[in-house]
């Protein structure tokens, strides 16, 4: 099972970006995929973004909220995930996550599907 460490949260003004990095301690292999999630305080843990890939394919999920804002993009070479973050707005205050796992595709946006999950990042916009 992969081990994941989550980096990059801070604290930023509203309309700023942010690019969050969650590196591997193991491989990612061609099948799995990685997702971020956040938890406000109060709330329930939710699907941010995810990414996967098998063969020459690519793939890329948003939740509603995000798209248009942020990207998820990986660097095999450095066996990391990043998500950028531009235009945040304070409603995005919570902490980050980055999970793993061999999950299909219909079922990504699920924190059930993953079975390797980083501490957490803290990641607050002011208005």
């Amino acid at each position: 099972q992969v081990q994941l460490t989550e980096s990059g949260g801070a604290l930023v003004q509203a309309g700023g970006s942010l690019r969050l990095s969650c590196a591997a301690s193991g491989r990612l292999a061609s099948g799995n995929t990685i997702s971020w999630f956040h938890q406000a305080p109060g709330k329930e843990r939710e699907f941010v973004a995810a990414i996967g890939w098998s063969g020459t394919n690519t793939y890329t999920y948003y939740a509603d909220s995000v798209k248009g804002r942020f990207t998820i993009s990986r660097d095999n070479a450095k066996n990391t995930v990043y998500l950028q973050m531009n235009s945040l707005k304070p409603e995005d205050t919570a902490v980050y996550y980055c999970a793993a796992g061999f999950v299909y595709v219909s079922n990504y946006r699920y924190a059930s599907s993953y079975d390797a999950w980083g501490q957490g990042t803290q990641v607050t916009v002011s208005s």
